[in-house]
């Protein structure tokens, strides 16, 4: 069965990538890869980010998956 996190994470997955944005796990992190890169499940000093957004190497921003 798939949780609705799991469903909203496909979503945002699917968004982002419609968007231009390339979707990496952390342990593959690569910042070269594209101009705009977001990284699932990154690790920040209060938890995990569902997305930490990357633009030219820069944190630019977070998304926290939430059920719709």
């Amino acid at each position: 069965m798939t949780t609705p996190e799991a469903l909203a994470r496909q979503n945002i997955d699917r968004q982002l990538t419609a968007c231009g944005w390339v979707i990496q796990n952390r342990p593959d992190l690569n910042l070269h890869v594209s101009r705009g890169v977001a990284v699932r499940e990154f690790k920040l000093d209060t938890g995990y980010a569902d997305y930490l957004l990357f633009v030219d190497e820069r944190a630019v921003g977070v998304i926290e998956a939430k059920a719709e």
